[in-house]
């Protein structure tokens, strides 16, 4: 038996062990992508200048001193690696702008929108998957089986634009893109309008999460009713909504939680795809213009923040599964 000193090494080793993974993958993950923009065959002198092809050679050579393009490949990561470590993310050739300040000012719009999207998608699929494990086998369950699978078989890109085509286009109901209504200044948008710009958005995004939840928590469903305490409540004549109360929810939330957690990496991708198609001013969409511009320190600096995003969802899902799975603590204790 474990010693509370014992246990709680193990957690901080645990931990610990993570949060190296963590910093190795982040350097690797700026290695490789550093290497991806510097091989593309975007220059990224004409493009910090909008491929202004009048540029004569004396001017070509001194913006690429300017940003330091002349220099080795290998010192210019250095450098960026430097300044990172040092709180300096470097300016945009963009937008001529601290990238720290871009993310800064980008962010909120890109968090609301994968915060909206991850509790509606993780919402809406543990309902989903409850509904059809307590109508196994009726029509009921296999539409919804049939629903999941339709949604984690179809892109992401895809759903928006046909969003788009019928709900903004057709049927005029919402916007076709955009976080604000156009010729109003941001700071007199209201929070119901700002709302109205997220719906087809969030609704895009949260297609991807739905089908998941919905899985699980169907099959850890079907787990509780089989098992023998609701059984017994069954025979002491317990309705299906007490036996969802008072057994089955306790049983399949957290699974279905710890799982959501993990959906962070989709997340921060699919909020790529969606934020190109509606044309919404997040992150996504900045880090798609940095990387057809070649601009090396705002696409370095949003894959960090994606990265540190998407990690930050995988520790917490280890966590809660090492919480609720006394066997997956004792292995990490002994590895």
């Amino acid at each position: 038996m474990k010693t509370p000193n014992k246990r709680l090494n193990t957690k901080v080793q645990f931990i610990a062990g993570k949060l190296v993974r963590g910093l190795s993958l982040l350097i690797g993950l700026s290695v490789f992508a550093f290497i991806l923009v510097r091989t593309s065959p975007v220059d990224p002198v004409l493009a910090s200048v909008n491929y202004d092809m009048s540029l004569t050679e004396q001017q070509y050579q001194a913006i690429a001193e300017y940003w330091g393009l002349n220099e080795p490949p290998v010192t210019q990561y250095f450098v960026w690696l430097k300044n990172m470590l040092t709180g300096n993310m470097g300016t945009s050739r963009i937008y001529r702008k601290p990238v720290a300040q871009i993310i800064q000012a980008r962010a909120g719009a890109s968090f609301a929108l994968m915060g909206i999207s991850w509790l509606l998608s993780g919402i809406i699929g543990f309902l989903l998957g409850t509904a059809a494990a307590f109508k196994r086998g009726t029509l009921l369950d296999r539409s919804i089986k049939w629903l999941a699978y339709l949604q984690a078989s179809i892109p992401a890109f895809w759903i928006g634009l046909i969003f788009l085509l019928i709900f903004a286009v057709k049927l005029n109901w919402f916007p076709i893109g955009i976080s604000v209504p156009i010729g109003v200044a941001r700071e007199s948008v209201t929070l119901a309008e700002r709302l109205y710009h997220l719906i087809l958005p969030v609704l895009t995004l949260s297609v991807l999460g739905i089908a998941n939840i919905t899985l699980h928590t169907r099959e850890k469903m079907i787990d509780v009713l089989s098992s023998e305490y609701v059984v017994f409540a069954r025979a002491r004549g317990e309705t299906d909504f007490q036996i969802f109360k008072y057994h089955a929810v306790r049983n399949a939330a957290m699974p279905a939680v710890t799982i959501h957690f993990s959906y962070f990496g989709e997340l921060f991708g699919g909020s790529v795809l969606a934020e190109q198609v509606f044309s919404y001013p997040g992150l996504g969409l900045t880090l798609t213009e940095a990387g057809m511009k070649s601009d090396i320190p705002l696409l370095l600096g949003i894959v960090m923040i994606g990265a540190v995003f998407v990690f930050a969802g995988n520790l917490t899902a280890d966590i809660l599964n090492a919480a609720l799975n006394p066997r997956l603590k004792e292995e990490h204790g002994n590895g």
